[in-house]
């Protein structure tokens, strides 16, 4: 049985099935538009891919090094996305990223304000290493992140669409930096973690990046081919027992409902309604990455730690007796997954 925000019917199953069938090509051609300069990494690369598919926006967690910045360029090359990338400082003010009004004086000496745009105003805006930066400004992006479009001085301002964030943290240096606010981290579809290449792959990296030659993305398709993509997501059916599993599994990580004790006695806080929404959102363009028509349970369970390791929190008590929020997410998507 099929969930969804309304009824497809047969034709228009019919059609979403074709487009999927023809979507593997376009998926095909941006892999390799990004391969083209990113070696390896290939559960990293297929979770930013689901990020923007779906919509949304990511925060990558890894040390310095593992080409995050060139991922971000590589993608927005492959997708056709206009981009601009942002280096976050302890000084950096909101208005430079969201731009600013300036008063400017006419030929005729009459004097009016115009205002500037930031680099925000752009189809893909890298915030590199967000977490340096104050909470003030950090939550600068909170409206556009969730609105798509910003305010300045009582004025509403339209982001491009589509419009997306990939941000960038550091997780082993904490001097200078801020935490982010649980609101600001709630708004990041995903969270993926960006881990150290294995030998081979660091092998092969070592011999393209210290010869002659570069490597370099290539475009793969154009914005327009991406929003139909987009698009298609959207369109793809839910079964129902994918749909009731997302709502078993983010209810249970909430220790306020649910019947688990260890939750109940190790997590302060759960996942709010954006966890299950970005569960099903990233469940389904996994799926159509994998040429499937509809998502499954096995990509609500590869998905769970991305979507809700950072909309939640261990107590103090937890933390200091060692617990592991990974293996306790995993524990429990385990739990709730087995049987059905």
């Amino acid at each position: 049985m099929l969930a969804s925000g309304k009824d497809t019917g047969d034709a228009g199953l019919a059609q979403v099935e074709q487009e999927a069938a023809a979507a593997l090509d376009t998926v095909a051609r941006i892999r390799t538009g990004i391969g083209a300069a990113i070696l390896g990494q290939e559960q990293v690369v297929d979770l930013v891919l689901a990020t923007v598919l779906a919509g949304g926006h990511g925060l990558l967690v890894g040390v310095p090094g593992l080409a995050k910045t060139r991922l971000v360029e590589a993608l927005a090359v492959a997708c056709g996305l206009d981009w601009s990338r942002v280096q976050f400082t302890p000084d950096l003010m909101p208005g430079d990223i969201l731009g600013s009004e300036v008063l400017e004086t006419a030929s005729d000496g009459s004097r009016a304000f115009r205002f500037i745009k930031g680099p925000i105003f752009t189809r893909l805006l890298m915030a590199d290493e967000i977490n340096r930066a104050s909470p003030r400004t950090q939550s600068a992006l909170l409206q556009a992140m969730q609105e798509q479009h910003v305010t300045i001085a009582g004025t509403r301002y339209d982001l491009p669409a589509p419009f997306h964030v990939l941000a960038t943290q550091n997780p082993i240096e904490q001097e200078g930096a801020y935490p982010l606010p649980e609101a600001q981290l709630d708004r990041f579809l995903l969270q993926i973690d960006v881990p150290y290449p294995d030998r081979d792959t660091e092998r092969s990296v070592l011999l393209a990046t210290t010869g002659i030659e570069t490597l370099a993305p290539r475009a793969a398709v154009s914005l327009d081919e991406l929003v139909g993509l987009q698009g298609l997501v959207r369109r793809l059916p839910v079964p129902e027992r994918v749909l009731e599993a997302t709502l078993d599994l983010v209810r249970a990580a909430r220790p306020e409902v649910t019947a688990r004790e260890d939750i109940k006695g190790q997590v302060a806080w759960g996942p709010g309604p954006r966890a299950g929404q970005a569960l099903i959102r990233a469940a389904k363009a996994r799926a159509l990455l994998r040429g499937r028509l509809a998502p499954s349970l096995d990509d609500v369970a590869h998905l769970a730690q991305a979507a809700l390791g950072h909309r939640m929190a261990l107590t103090w008590r937890a933390r200091a007796d060692g617990v592991d929020l990974a293996g306790l997410i995993a524990r429990m998507t385990a739990d709730v997954l087995t049987g059905r």
